[in-house]
């Protein structure tokens, strides 16, 4: 089955991470990886209230990431990983410019 993950970035061209030969990350540790990404990168809710969906922090963290963190190959792939196994999703696009993810 096809799974990748693809970034977007005002005025810089996709990042697309292909998870193919990738051994699929169970669910809770992809959860655990998002939180310490994170805290690890001084993230904060995109909601007033505070709560933060996955798909929120799977936004910020890309965000707080930006194209220079996305160009470590391991680090990206890890993102990728963790991003598709929390949201369940083998295809996920994420646009940091609107702060949106669509499938």
């Amino acid at each position: 089955m096809r799974s990748e993950v693809s970034v977007i970035f005002k005025n810089q061209a996709p990042v697309r991470i292909e998870l193919h030969d990738v051994e699929p990350m169970p669910s809770e540790a992809a959860r655990r990886w998002l939180d310490e990404q994170f805290t690890q990168m001084g993230c904060e809710p995109l909601r007033p209230t505070g709560k933060l969906l996955t798909a929120d922090k799977v936004v910020v963290v890309a965000e707080a990431a930006g194209p220079v963190k996305f160009a470590d190959a391991q680090w990206a792939r890890a993102f990728a990983g963790a991003a598709a196994a929390a949201l369940g999703r083998p295809m996920v696009n994420i646009d940091v410019t609107t702060l949106s993810i669509s499938y």
